[in-house]
């Protein structure tokens, strides 16, 4: 258990103290997903790497003028740059937008509009047609940028604010965003003249998943998963560092297996990334083989401090919902938690195989209200090593006995 828990340190000193960023097409992002397969190696698992095209992003700041005010504005993760001087133009619905006229001007999204946080245009697993009809109107409206004036959205953008309405590379209109505060000061200048100026740079480069193998050629597969990637400007030390830790933490714990079933351990890259590129590629690479995996066991979110571990049961068949409800009930660590869908157990889910979703319970209590996760605030102080082990311990114990 000691040791356990000084290389738990360890491995977490090493991807969010060590290495700056792991957002997806970073430098930092292909070291950490290095540091996983050398570490996969060095315990004597099969490894394999899937690399796909990534774009990184770097943010030059932003400004924005009305009148004789100045308003604070960030730029929207990756969009482009803009010098636009403009008329205002203020969208408070969807209404609004399909009937008004923005040829060449400024955009102001505000109120009902943008409450969500919209899903990029390439996102396949969750893609609301709201959000669809919302992207389409505003790539035909002729816009010269968008001002975005936004609150909370813990549930889909994370415990940011204000949160990005818009975070798509795939998206061209430059666009910002501010919070309702600013907005509400900004709706005034509605027909004005703006001034926005925003630096915003898209940096092609490459990404990779890593997979780790134990186990008999041909037999079924028990997939663990844990996403490796992170928000730009956050630690990622519970989203996701901390299930990246588990995952090694298994890999040492099984270093011996030689079991029936095929282990199968991915570092999947891309969960926080706007095209979920990661996913994809695993996805492509096992079109014709999701029919021999058994289970999938998806880790994010563990480790918080406060609070149970909590493991929440998909679609599981008799005989494995038994010998997990056991194993959790037995354990007064763990929980049962109640399903959530925000996570790469979704991706198993849609194929029709069972899953397990582990994560920290005060996380499923507060998913809506949390100001935690994709912030400076997501880093080591937040963090109990003592329950990665504890969750490595039952997943151990789990996989065995299946």
């Amino acid at each position: 258990m000691t040791h356990l828990i000084t290389k738990s340190k360890s491995h977490l000193k090493t991807l969010c103290t060590e290495i700056k960023e792991r957002c997806v097409g970073s430098e930092g992002n292909r070291k950490a997903t290095k540091f996983f397969s050398n570490e996969l190696t060095r315990l004597g698992w099969e490894t394999e790497t899937q690399e796909f095209d990534a774009t990184d992003w770097k943010d030059g700041g932003a400004t924005l003028k009305a009148g004789n005010e100045s308003f604070r504005v960030h730029v929207s993760p990756y969009s482009l740059g803009c010098s636009a001087e403009a008329p205002l133009a203020t969208v408070k619905n969807t209404d609004e937008l399909e009937n008004g006229d923005f040829e060449g001007k400024i955009i102001l999204l505000h109120s009902e509009i943008a409450r969500e946080q919209l899903m990029p245009k390439n996102f396949v697993f969750y893609n609301p047609e709201s959000h669809q009809r919302i992207v389409s109107l505003l790539e035909n409206s002729g816009a010269a940028a968008i001002i975005c004036a936004t609150g909370r959205n813990a549930a889909l953008a994370g415990g940011v604010y204000p949160f990005p309405m818009i975070e798509d590379g795939d998206f061209d209109i430059p666009s910002v965003y501010m919070t309702e505060e600013e907005g509400e000061k900004l709706l005034k200048y509605a027909g004005s003249i703006a001034n926005l100026n925003s630096v915003s740079e898209r940096i092609p480069g490459k990404g990779y998943n890593v997979i780790g193998r134990k186990g008999k050629p041909g037999q079924e597969r028990i997939v663990v998963t844990a996403h490796i990637d992170a928000k730009k400007g956050s630690p990622g030390a519970i989203d996701n560092a901390t299930g990246v830790v588990v995952l090694l933490l298994l890999a040492e714990l099984l270093k011996d297996y030689s079991g029936e079933k095929i282990i199968e351990i991915v570092a999947f890259n891309g969960e926080d990334y706007y095209s979920v590129a990661g996913q994809m590629t695993w996805i492509m690479a096992n079109q014709d083989k999701f029919d021999n995996i058994r289970l999938n066991i998806n880790i994010d979110g563990v480790g918080y401090n406060e609070g149970k571990s909590s493991f929440s049961f998909f679609d599981l068949p008799d005989h494995i919902q038994k010998v997990a409800g056991k194993l959790v009930k037995d354990n007064p660590e763990l929980a049962e938690g109640h399903q959530w869908p925000q996570g790469d157990h979704s991706i198993f889910l849609q194929y029709g195989i069972p899953a397990i979703a582990v994560t920290s319970q005060w996380f499923i209590d507060n998913m809506e209200t949390q100001d935690i996760t994709h912030t400076p605030k997501d880093n080591l102080s937040i963090v109990s090593e003592d329950k990665l082990v504890e969750v490595a311990l039952a997943l151990r114990e789990l996989i065995c006995k299946l």
